[in-house]
Formats: C-alpha cells, structure tokens, sequence
C-alpha cells in the first residue's frame, strides 16, 4: 500500500485528537461531579480558599490545601484526572475549622477545583491550576 502526502497527513492529525479526546471527556466528568455534588444549583465564586502550588514538580505528591468558614462539605476535584474526584471533607457543628489538606496525585498539568456547601445550602467555588512536570497517573 502506497501513502500520500494527503494520507500521512490525515493519519497524524486523527493521532493528535485523540490524544485530546481523553483531557475533554475528563473535564466533562468534572462538571458532572460538581452537578452531583451541588443538585444543579448555582454555583457561585469566592468564599472558598484553594492552595496549591503554581509549579508541582512531581505530579504524584502535590500539596493542597482548602478552608471555607462556614462550609458544611467541601469536594475537591482534580479535571484532568481520568477519574476527576479526589476528596469531600465534611465538617460537624463542632469543627474547629473548616479546613482542610493533603497530597494529591495528578496526572499532568490540570486545574484542582473545590467546591463549597455552605451552611445556608449555598455553593461556593474556587480553581487553581498547577503545572505538573513529572506525571503521576501514569503519565
């Protein structure tokens, strides 16, 4: 079988979408979630602090850190992941604070998202997005 120029080149670009396919579904899983989590209300900005560093240089221990006062649960998501939630944290009328932190794994350079129920059934939502150098899902 002979290829043509027309031919290699239709091959390479199908390769690269669907190298992109799998990165658009996760960010449609992620949404998903957050629909799941919040019942389709609205969600609104600010009231939630997200830390996370700008640059991770390994993607398999990333540091994070979130705080909501007033927050009665917090979900945190990582969109890139090929399964997008990583923790809920939920707080009882006794909890000192409404915060929270741990390490994560992410799969390559990604937005981590966390949403926020508030006490009155409000949500609250905040995003940052950590450049990943060395994978960690398998990447």
């Amino acid at each position: 079988m002979q290829l043509t120029r027309r031919d290699t080149l239709a091959l390479g670009l199908g390769a690269a979408a669907l190298t992109l396919l799998p990165f658009r579904a996760s960010a449609s899983l992620a949404d998903d979630k957050i629909a799941e989590f919040t019942g389709g209300a609205p969600v609104g900005e600010g009231g939630v602090t997200l830390t996370a560093p700008e640059i991770a240089e390994n993607g398999n221990t990333v540091p994070i850190g979130v705080e909501a006062p007033g927050a009665v649960s917090i979900m945190v998501l990582a969109a890139g992941n090929p399964r997008p939630e990583v923790a809920t944290f939920n707080f009882g009328p006794l909890a000192g604070a409404h915060s929270a932190s741990t390490r994560i794994r992410l799969a390559g350079t990604q937005d981590v998202i966390a949403v926020a129920k508030m006490a009155d059934g409000s949500f609250a939502k905040a995003s940052a997005t950590v450049k990943v150098t060395i994978g960690g899902c398998g990447g």
